[in-house]
Formats: C-alpha cells, sequence, structure tokens
C-alpha cells in the first residue's frame, strides 16, 4: 500500500461535488477500460490474496500518528464491522480470518484505520458500491458488444485479473449478467468448425476467467446453478490445447468432491453429451491426455479427474463401472508407461490403492464361491431360473462373426449397465411392457470394428485396381475391334461390287477390261466357278478372305446361254457363321399354336453369343412332343382324343371307392413291388418288417370275401386298378389277417414287456421302502404326538393312529400371524432336534414313480397279452400245411417266438401277483382297505406329502437365509450410513456450501487437496481379510460379467 496516501481524510467534505465525481468516474472508466490503449501500463491490485494465514502483517504498514484521533472515535462495533469488510475485500477464507479475529481491540483499530487509509485514496470506501458496479458493468458492456478477436484476448486478460484482485462484492455484480456472456462466448468459439490460434487462445482465457469467477462460494454456486457451464467444460476437454485442458480438467475434478448433490451424474451427462457429439467414448479424450507425456502437468491434472471420479460413488458397483470403462478406453495400457515424478506419483498411488480396496470389498461378495456358481445357486428354485436360462440361450444366438460378436455384447452390456444400474433408487417398470421396442441394428452397425473397415477398405482398393485395369484392357479390345470391323466393311464394299459385276455376265461381259473377260463357258470351267463362289462367300462373311479357295468341293458351275444346255443350278448355299448346323427340321402330326418370338438369324449373332453353343436336342422325348401335340394344337381332334383317353380309364370291380383309395394311399406311401410286400409277410423278414407297415395294412386290407372274389379275377389283372391287383397278389397268402395279428404281436411284444415291468417293479420297490422306512415311521410317530396334544379336549383327542391322506393337509393348519404352516413347524423342529427324520424323502425314493403306476391298466395290459398269446397258440395249431418254401410263419412264430412270449408272461404274472400281495400287507400295516384305495392313490399321497415336506425345508432355510440377509442389510445399510457422513463430514472441512457467507479461494483449496491426495484419503473404512491372502479371492476377468456380478445384492 501507499504510505503517503495516509493524510487523506475520508470524511472531510468536499467542494464541488458534482465536477468532482464526474473526473473520478472519468479517471475510473480510462483505468478499467486501460487495455483497449496499447501504451498504457495496467494497474497492480489494491489488494493482494494473501498465501499465508500471517501474512497480513506483512502487506499492512504501520498506521501513522495522524490517524489516532480518527481511531479514538471508531466505536467498538464498528471496528469490528470494519475488519470484516477488510477481510472479505481481502478475498480470505474462513481459516485465514480467524488469527485477525482474535487479535486484541487496539490491533484491531490500527488496521482498520490503515485500511481506511488505503481505500480512501482510490475512493472505494466513500463510493465502493458506485464504483464497484460502475466497472463491472464496463466489462459486461465490452462482452456485449462483439467485440474482436485481439481485443476481446485482452479484455478477457484484463477481466481475470478483476476478478482474482477484486472483492467478492464486485464478482458479485459481475456474475449477473457477466457469466452468462462468458458462457456464451465460449459456446460460439466451441461451435466453430474451423478454428484459428487466436480462438484457441481466447477459449484459454475464457476458461481462465471461469475458474477466477468461481474461486469464491458465490461464484462457485452460480456456475454449478447454470446448466450449461458443466456441458461446455467437458467440451472443453480437447488433448491439441494442453493448457486449456489442464485447466478445465482441474476445473472438474474439483467439481467432483464439493459434496454437491448429483454433482457426479451431472458431470458424467455433460462428458457423455459432449463424446456423443464427437463420435467417441465419453473417457476418451481424458485417456488420451494421458499419452502425451510431454505435458506432465496435463497428466497429472488427468490422473486427479480419473480418481475424483472414480473414489466419488458410494456404491461398488458403479466405481467399477468406472473404472472398467476407462480401462476399456486404454487407460490400462497407458498406466505402466507414465513416468512417475512426484505429483503424479500420488495420483497414481491413490488409483492403485482403490483399485485394490475395491477388489477386496468385492471379494468379500464372491469370496471362495465362483461365479458361475453363485449365478446358479441365486436363481436356482426361484422365479428368476426360467429368465435366467432365458437369457444365456439368447446369447448363445448371436452371431458367431470375429467382428460383430464383440460389439454384440458391448451393447448387452450397456443395457444391463443401464437396468441394473438406476441412479435414482427406484426399481424400473417393470410393467410397462413384456418386450422392449428397441431397434440396436444401427449401433450394431456403428460398432463394426475399425480392423474390420481397413480390410474392407483394402479390398475394395485392391478390387479397384484390377477393375481400372480390366477396364483399360477392355478398351483396348474394343478399339481393335472396331479397327478390324471397318477393315471388313471395306473389303465387303470392295467384294460385294466386283460380285455385282460378275453376277450378270450376259448383258456386262463386253463391257469389261480385256483381263477380266471371262473365258468361254463350258463343263470345264470349274477354277473359274470356284473363284466366283469365294467372293459371295466374302461377301457374308469377310473372315473367309484368308481361305484357300481349295477348301472344298464345290458344285457344278451354272451353264450361261446356249440353246441346248441345261437349266442353271439354284443359287449356291451359303454357309452358316461359327461353324452352325442348320437346325432340325419338325413335322408335327397335327397343325401346332405358334409361337410368336422374334427371330434372330445366326449373322447377326457374334461369336460368344449365347444362342451359338446351345443344345437343344438333348431334352428331345418322345412323350414330349405327344403331349405338346395333346396340349398346344390347333385342332379340335385333340379334345376328342382326350375324351377317347378318359374313357379307357380302369374302373373299380369288386371293392368300394373308400377301400380302394385308402389301399392307394398306403401303397403310395411305402413305395413297394406287391409280391415284395407279400414275400415279406411270408418269409416274416424281420430285417424288413415294421410295425408300422403291418399296422396300416391291416387296417387297410379288404374283407376275406373281397379278397376271394378278386383272386377269381386272376385273368384279367391288367385291367383291374392297382389297389384291385394288390387285392389279387395278397389273396395267395393263406389266413393273412390271423397272420398279420400274430406278426404285429411279434414286433410289439418287448414294447409290452417293457412297459409292464418297471410299473411292477415300481410299485414293489414303493411298498418295501415305505414298510423298511425307519424315518417315516418316526415321522408318522412325531404328526401323531403333535395332533394329538393340538385336538387335546376334542373328538379327536386321544388318536392311535391316522389315515396317511392327512399328512398333506397339515400345510393347511396355519400359526397364528399367518407365516408359517405347521409342516413347516414339523419340518423346522425335525432340523433341530430329529436330523434323522429327514431322511425319509431319500428312503422313499420310489414312492413317485409308483404313484404314476394305474393298477387298472396293468392288469388289463397282462390279460391282452395273455389273449395274444392264446391265440397264438391256437393259430398255429390251426394252421395248414404248405409246399411254399417261402412260408416260414408256422417255423418262426412257433419255434423263436411262442416259447419265448409264453416264459416272459408267466414271469410278469408272477411279478404282478406278488405286488399284489406287498401291497395288500402294506393296507394292513397302515391300515387302509387296499381294495377300495388304489396303489396310484396311495403312493401318490405319500409323493405330494414326500415333495411338500421337502419344500418346506428348503422355504425354511430360505427364511432364514433372508431374515440373515435382512439383519446384514440393515448392519451394512448402518455401517454405509456412518461411512457416509463421515465422508459427507470430511468433504465439508474442504468447502461448506450451505454455510452463511462469502467464502473465498474455494478452488484453490480443492485443488490443493487433489494435488495432495488428501481429497482422497481415508475414502473407506475395510473389513479386515481374516488372514485369508488376496490370491484365493475368486475374480472375472471379463469386465462385462463383473459389472455384473458387482451389482447382484450380497
Amino acid at each position: 500500500m501507499d504510505q503517503a496516501s495516509g493524510g487523506d481524510d475520508p470524511n472531510k467534505p468536499s467542494k464541488k461535488k458534482s465536477s468532482e465525481d464526474e473526473g473520478k468516474n472519468k479517471k475510473l472508466r480510462d483505468r478499467i477500460t486501460s487495455f483497449r490503449k496499447t501504451g498504457n501500463k495496467k494497474e497492480k491490485p489494491l489488494i493482494q490474496h494473501p498465501t499465508d494465514p500471517l501474512s497480513y502483517q506483512v502487506e499492512l504498514p504501520v498506521p501513522q500518528p495522524l490517524f489516532d484521533d480518527r481511531s479514538m472515535n471508531l466505536s467498538e462495533k464498528e471496528i469490528i464491522d470494519l475488519l470484516e469488510k477488510m477481510m472479505e475485500d481481502m478475498n480470505l477464507n474462513e481459516e485465514r480470518k480467524a488469527p485477525l479475529r482474535g487479535k486484541d481491540l487496539s490491533t484491531k483499530r490500527e488496521m482498520v484505520v490503515q485500511y481506511i487509509s488505503a481505500t480512501a485514496k482510490s475512493g472505494g470506501l466513500r463510493n465502493s458500491k458506485h464504483e464497484c458496479t460502475l466497472s463491472s458493468q464496463e466489462y459486461v458492456h465490452e462482452l456485449r458488444s462483439g467485440i474482436a478477436e485481439e481485443k476481446m484476448l485482452n479484455c478477457l486478460e484484463s477481466l481475470r485479473v478483476s476478478l482474482t484482485s477484486n472483492p467478492v462484492s464486485w464478482v458479485n455484480n459481475f456474475g449477473h449478467e457477466g457469466l452468462g456472456l462468458l458462457l456464451d462466448a465460449l459456446e460460439k468459439l466451441l461451435d466453430k468448425k474451423q478454428q484459428e490460434n487466436i480462438d484457441k487462445r481466447n477459449q484459454h482465457k475464457l476458461i481462465q476467467c471461469l475458474k477466477a469467477f468461481m474461486n469464491n462460494k458465490y461464484g462457485l454456486q452460480r456456475i454449478l446453478g447454470d446448466e450449461r457451464s458443466l456441458l461446455l467444460l467437458a467440451r472443453a476437454i480437447d488433448p491439441k490445447q494442453t493448457s486449456m485442458m489442464t485447466e478445465t480438467v482441474k476445473i472438474l475434478s474439483a467439481f467432483c468432491i464439493i459434496g454437491e448433490e448429483n454433482i457426479l451424474d451431472k458431470i458424467l451427462a455433460a462428458m457423455t453429451i459432449a463424446a456423443e457429439r464427437n463420435n467417441k467414448e465419453r473417457f476418451a479424450s481424458i485417456v488420451e491426455g494421458l499419452e502425451n507425456h510431454e505435458a506432465q502437468q496435463l497428466q497429472v491434472a488427468c490422473m486427479q479427474l480419473i480418481n475424483a471420479l472414480v473414489t466419488s460413488p458410494d456404491d461398488l458397483d458403479f466405481r467399477i463401472h468406472l473404472r472398467n470403462e476407462f480401462l476399456r478406453c486404454g487407460l490400462k495400457k497407458i498406466l505402466p508407461e507414465l513416468k512417475e515424478t512426484e505429483e503424479l506419483d500420488i495420483q497414481l498411488k491413490v488409483f492403485n490403492e482403490n483399485k485394490e480396496e475395491d477388489s477386496i470389498e468385492l471379494s468379500h461378495r464372491l469370496d471362495d464361491i465362483r461365479v458361475y456358481h453363485l449365478l446358479s445357486n441365486m436363481v436356482k428354485d426361484t422365479g428368476s431360473e426360467a429368465y435366467f436360462l432365458s437369457v444365456l440361450q439368447h446369447l448363445l444366438l448371436i452371431r458367431n462373426d470375429y467382428y460383430i460378436r464383440p460389439q454384440y455384447y458391448k451393447v448387452i452390456e450397456e443395457c444391463v449397465s443401464q437396468v441394473v444400474l438406476h441412479r435414482n433408487g427406484m426399481d424400473p417398470d417393470f410393467g410397462y411392457s413384456k418386450r422392449l421396442d428397441v431397434d440396436f441394428t444401427h449401433l450394431i452397425d456403428q460398432c463394426v470394428d475399425k480392423a474390420k473397415v481397413e480390410e474392407s477398405e483394402q479390398k475394395a482398393a485392391e478390387y479397384s485396381k484390377k477393375f481400372d485395369e480390366e477396364f483399360s484392357a477392355r478398351q483396348e479390345a474394343q478399339a481393335e475391334s472396331q479397327k478390324q470391323e471397318r477393315e471388313s466393311k471395306s473389303w465387303r464394299g470392295r467384294s460385294s461390287g466386283s460380285s455385282t459385276t460378275t453376277s450378270s455376265p450376259t448383258s456386262t461381259w463386253w463391257l469389261s477390261p480385256p483381263h477380266l473377260l471371262l473365258p468361254p463357258l463350258s463343263l470345264g470351267t470349274l477354277a473359274f466357278h470356284h473363284h466366283l463362289h469365294h467372293l459371295l462367300l466374302l461377301a457374308e462373311d469377310p473372315r473367309l478372305l484368308h481361305h484357300p479357295l481349295g477348301a472344298g468341293p464345290q458344285p457344278p458351275p451354272p451353264f450361261f446361254g446356249g440353246a441346248g444346255g441345261p437349266p442353271p443350278p439354284p443359287l449356291p448355299v451359303i454357309k452358316l457363321p461359327y461353324g452352325l448346323e442348320p437346325k432340325k427340321t419338325y413335322r408335327p402330326e397335327t397343325v401346332m399354336k405358334r409361337v410368336n418370338w422374334t427371330k434372330i438369324v445366326p449373322q447377326e449373332m457374334a461369336e460368344n453369343c449365347f444362342w451359338i453353343k446351345v443344345k437343344e436336342e438333348k431334352f428331345e422325348n418322345p412323350d414330349l412332343f405327344a403331349q405338346l401335340s395333346l396340349c398346344f394344337s390347333s385342332q379340335s381332334k385333340g379334345k376328342e382324343a382326350m375324351q377317347q383317353f378318359k374313357k379307357k380309364a380302369k374302373e373299380l370291380r369288386i371293392l368300394d371307392s373308400k377301400t380302394a383309395q385308402n389301399l392307394s394311399i398306403f401303397l403310395g406311401s411305402f413305395r413297394l413291388p406287391y409280391e415284395e410286400i407279400r414275400d415279406i409277410v411270408l418269409q416274416v423278414d424281420e430285417d424288413r418288417l415294421s410295425e408300422s407297415l403291418i399296422q396300416n395294412l391291416i387296417k387297410n386290407l379288404p374283407e376275406q370275401k373281397e379278397l376271394n372274389a378278386l383272386a377269381e379275377l386272376k385273368g384279367e389283372y391288367e385291367e383291374l386298378v392297382e389297389s384291385e391287383q394288390f387285392g389279387i397278389v395278397m389273396s395267395s397268402v393263406k389266413l393273412l389277417r390271423p397272420r398279420l395279428n400274430g406278426i404285429l404281436f411279434k414286433l410289439t411284444f418287448e414294447e409290452q414287456v417293457n412297459n409292464i415291468r418297471p410299473d411292477i417293479m415300481n410299485v414293489t420297490f414303493a411298498c418295501e421302502e415305505v414298510k423298511k422306512s425307519e424315518s417315516l415311521c418316526k415321522l408318522l410317530e412325531l404328526v401323531l404326538l403333535v395332533g394329538n396334544y393340538m385336538n387335546a379336549g376334542s373328538r379327536n383327542a386321544q388318536t392311535f393312529g391316522f389315515n396317511i391322506s392327512f399328512l398333506c393337509k397339515l400345510r393347511d393348519t396355519k400359526s397364528i400371524s399367518q407365516n408359517t404352516t405347521l409342516l413347516h413347524f414339523l419340518a423346522e423342529k425335525c432340523e433341530e432336534s430329529h436330523q434323522e427324520i429327514l431322511r425319509f424323502p431319500d428312503e422313499l425314493e420310489h414312492v413317485e414313480s409308483a404313484s404314476r403306476v394305474p393298477a387298472e391298466i396293468l392288469n388289463s395290459s397282462l390279460a391282452t397279452m395273455e389273449r395274444h398269446i392264446q391265440r397264438l397258440e391256437n393259430d398255429i395249431k390251426n394252421f395248414p400245411k404248405t409246399d411254399d418254401q417261402q412260408d416260414k410263419f408256422v417255423e418262426k412264430m412257433m419255434i423263436s417266438f411262442f416259447m419265448h412270449s409264453r416264459e416272459q408272461y408267466e414271469k410278469l404274472s408272477t411279478m404282478h401277483k406278488n405286488m399284489q400281495k406287498l401291497y395288500e400287507s402294506i393296507g394292513s400295516y397302515l391300515a387302509f382297505d387296499p381294495h377300495s384305495v388304489s396303489v396310484e392313490d396311495f403312493f401318490g399321497e405319500l409323493a405330494n406329502f414326500r415333495i411338500l415336506f421337502m419344500e418346506a425345508v428348503k422355504e425354511n432355510h430360505k427364511k432364514r437365509e433372508m431374515e440373515e440377509k435382512i439383519k446384514r442389510a440393515k448392519l451394512a445399510k448402518e455401517k454405509a450410513e456412518r461411512e457416509k457422513q463421515e465422508r459427507q463430514q470430511k468433504k465439508k472441512q474442504l468447502i461448506d456450501m450451505n454455510k452463511e457467507g462469502d467464502e473465498t479461494g474455494v478452488m484453490d483449496s480443492l485443488m490443493e487437496a487433489l494435488q495432495s491426495g488428501a481429497a482422497f484419503r481415508d475414502r473407506r473404512k475395510r473389513t479386515p481379510r481374516n488372514g485369508k491372502s488376496l490370491k484365493n479371492t475368486v475374480f472375472m476377468s471379463h469386465s462385462y460379467f463383473l459389472l455384473f456380478l458387482s451389482a447382484l445384492p450380497v
């Protein structure tokens, strides 16, 4: 401060007040707008921001004796008020105000007098409000007027100094309109597609002005209250402008740790929108800034922002989500390459320590548990199991493409993140829609890997090069072809002229030159005719020019004139080009309808024409021509022939139309010759016999009297329809229907045995298990005890036994609280005191299968089997003898099957009788009538109770687990609340946004905390690992599943 200013009396009235005020205002405007004058020296700020709590003693000069009288007239209250005003103008925070407030009254008086002296020189105390408003409005006017880029740079630099040096009241006055103008200017510069150097410098100055503006609580609140500020700061993250990006990243890092509600979500949303504008990952620019090894301050700032973003969320799953997103953007590759400096080492240490802490916390959730087992156990036997299985099945349907499959998983991971990591604390609206109407086709197309694009571009370049080469060669060939065509036309014209000259020898031959006179016409002038014919051919095809004249025999020459000579022969046949042969001449029997096509003559075809290569003769077929004549004849004879053909259609003689149709369908489905089907039946050929063949044959075979009638028409076999022809063939087989029934029984016998035997065995095993099960006996005793106790005083008291059907009714008796049943109560008591009873479901293993055995159907199946065996025995005994060696029915059915089937039936019958005796003994054992209670009903009751008891045990387990989970969740919630309060308290130590008053130096304090690592220290307290090493913990290497698991409830 200026010592000489102490003689001025701020309270002394002045003469000519208006003229003096006008002069002062002019001086003030000249001082504020000095940035427009290139030669003026900038004034130093009157009050510097102290860097030490006790620095005021150095900066404030010793008061002069001239002020003793003035200082003695100030009251204590006035001294305190002026002291607070002085500290506010000096931009001191609360930490630095405290020592000044603790001084004695005399010292405070001296400081206040000196402050009055200092401000009186510039008139700041006398008319501070008016002049500060005026100076801030000057800046607002300059920013609103749209000054040029060079002048704006000077203006912004001067504004930055004013925002830094002036008191908070000046910043407040400027912020009402100035903040919006600064953001408008920044947005305008960011929207420019082609930015020049001056634009980048102005952007940097704007960021510096914003930083100076928010270096107090008022400015910080105004910045956070403007919706555009975060988005514009996020857009200003440009790795190409290292200085500006360093400032911007530091500002965003400070925002993350101020403790403002939802500030992290707002920052992430702004960064996402900014990245989408540039078609980038939202953290790509930050990671790219880390790659700039020449800008170490930028690297430190980027690591500060990464740590601030990753450590801010309270939820473990969201922290892992953000950290994995940074790692996927390339941070994992860059971290080992960073050069460790003192400042960067602090940030790397913070990042690694927090990553390790999160890994340990995640390991507590997944300690000694495999990931897939965990998921399976969580959803097993719940309503989620079907949906989880469906998710896995849909994942199997992802197209197996090297480039596309990772992009599908990327989209799925993003969708799962958005569904699971809902930040509003509320579950999604599950009832909104059964199907999400979202089309990810465009997203998948945009996510195609860059390597695939490069590969496609490389192939496209190769194909383009080959196309250019082929196109050039084609152009050259076309030019050569056109040249040859012109020469050919020239030759054709010359040859046409000479042929015209020689075509009328009777009228013009005497006009020819002597060397072209024709020789005397005679039968010996073949050479001349040969030359003439060659010229005619040249007129049609110039390529014959180079052919020798004597290439083939020629017809005899025509005779010109002469009375006694023969008539001239027809003109010579012109040879077809390209070796074509004349097409075959067809002579249909009837006049055909004409095909109206446009004929192409061979002379119009090119050498590579398709029609030169066709060989349509390979399709010649008399049937084809006959059908063409029948369908496309232009005469009416075709219709008469068709009517005659219909009249000649074969008619049924013996069989009715339905039987014949069924037989035709049967014969068409098996497509076997009639004699072969007969031989298969006669020989009982097991290799070719099938159950479906015999069943259909029995079903569709005519009656025996119809077969006998068909046998009499054997002489008219060719005139009969196919179904009746088949009947004639099969009528030669004796006892056809009994034979077929026996063969069908042989084919199905093993299947019947395999159906009956397991049912008998299941019932037998179940009966033995019920009689031998000790745990079931104890359970029934326990139920009897509980029932007699509960029925005390009623007619059902003192019961000796109860019907087994009562066991399933245990679930219907509910407790007073309606949250459990008698069955669950008994299951719980068995777990607590009678563990051996819990074994009874395992001891009754076959009860469920026995409950599915219908006794009536079992008896009916055995009776049917006995009837078939008896009928087969009678058929074999009554079967007539035959001399046909192919007939092996008696041989195969008697020796290889009948004895075996009789033996098997007797075994099954004996087993069935033993089963019935066992079931009757169970009836007497448990006191019920086995004749009135079927096997299916009895074992069905036991099987249902067995299932209900096991479900009750599981539900008791789940109930206890849920109670434990609720208890743990409650404790964890209380612990999380305590830790959250501790973190909030720690953040309040950095800055208290809710405290009254204008705190200054806010951004400086926040950045200092970030740089030193104090903002991240003791972020969360961890539970010790109880001696377990970290290497025994199971981690998912795949980030998608790690994120998915981290979102699961504990």
